[in-house]
């Protein structure tokens, strides 16, 4: 099972209001509903402040974020998007009916919630003002903040702002860019660590910095999108090239222009270059594979093809 509350707040009653959130809201919801293929990802619930109607109270969302964590699940994940606050006592999330920033949902008791779940992975992404604050509350008897399963990924450092451009959240746009694909692995798959390094990437250094916090044995899978390279080619890396270091030797019959080729080393060659599109193989003494293989050159993988041929040979995939 595989929970989501993705939250977005526009309408503020006491303060001023915001104009991306909603659509950023949408837009999370949009890239987890479904995997890439089209088969169910997460079990969303989707809250969304946009006028009195539908304003959204401290009271709701703590009781919204005690019902995303209490359960079992595979994965709790928790989106807010809206105002944050920051003072001495620590920082908060602002919702509709918030006066003062201090009366809003206080990072630490999310945090707290979320800590305490029985949930096996949870992820709580905030992208407000200040949301760097999340996940550092007082340190008391040397305990660790995060336990385990807990990953904390923020817009901001816990002093800085959450910046809009044309009605949409910085963070957020980066956040969607990396689910829809571009954070994705060779297999496809999307991690928490990977949608980090996509925005921390993105993002200069003199720009709002993401703030990345987790505590977990191994990343779990957030969205799986269609890998650039079958599996099934992926796996014949091993065969390929018996050792990580080894050169394969091309000769003009791999390239099918040829005067001479072979349908067998064709078929090889193939592959060969698809590996190179996706930079696991690189042509030794040419610029390209063609000539490579024209000129009786050779191949030789690289260091990511080493990691992925390590993979493969260690049945990781």
């Amino acid at each position: 099972m595989r929970k989501a509350l993705i939250v977005g707040v526009n309408y503020y009653q006491n303060i001023n209001p915001l104009r991306g959130c909603v659509n950023d809201a949408y837009s999370v919801k949009s890239v987890l509903d479904r995997h890439a293929d089209g088969t169910i990802n997460f079990g969303i619930s989707l809250m969304v402040a946009t006028d009195a109607n539908s304003l959204i109270s401290r009271k709701k969302l703590k009781e919204k974020a005690i019902e995303l964590f209490r359960d079992n699940s595979d994965v709790a994940f928790f989106y807010f998007s809206g105002h944050g606050y920051v003072e001495s006592t620590g920082g908060y999330l602002i919702t509709s009916d918030c006066t003062n920033g201090d009366d809003g949902l206080a990072m630490n008791e999310l945090l707290l919630i979320a800590n305490d779940s029985p949930a096996r992975n949870r992820i709580i992404v905030v992208d407000s003002c200040h949301s760097g604050q999340m996940g550092t509350p007082e340190i008391k008897d040397d305990k660790a903040i995060l336990k385990e399963g807990m990953t904390i990924l923020t817009a901001s450092t816990g002093s800085q702002f959450a910046l809009e451009i044309d009605g949409a959240g910085i963070f957020t746009n980066l956040l969607v860019d990396a689910l829809s694909g571009s954070a994705a692995n060779l297999v496809g798959d999307i991690t928490p660590g990977s949608v980090y390094a996509h925005i921390d990437q993105s993002l200069g250094p003199w720009e709002q910095r993401p703030i990345f916090k987790t505590n977990v044995k191994s990343f779990t899978t957030l969205r799986k999108v269609q890998p650039p390279i079958s599996l099934s080619d992926l796996k014949s890396i091993i065969e390929l090239f018996s050792n990580p270091g080894d050169e394969f030797q091309l000769d003009p019959s791999y390239e099918p222009d040829s005067n001479l080729p072979s349908d067998e080393n064709v078929e090889k060659f193939k592959v060969l270059q698809r590996f190179n599109r996706v930079n696991l193989v690189v042509p030794v003494g040419e610029d390209h594979m063609y000539y490579a293989a024209i000129n009786s050159k050779s191949c030789k993988l690289t260091v990511l093809g080493i990691h992925y041929w390590n993979l493969v040979k260690n049945e990781r995939i």
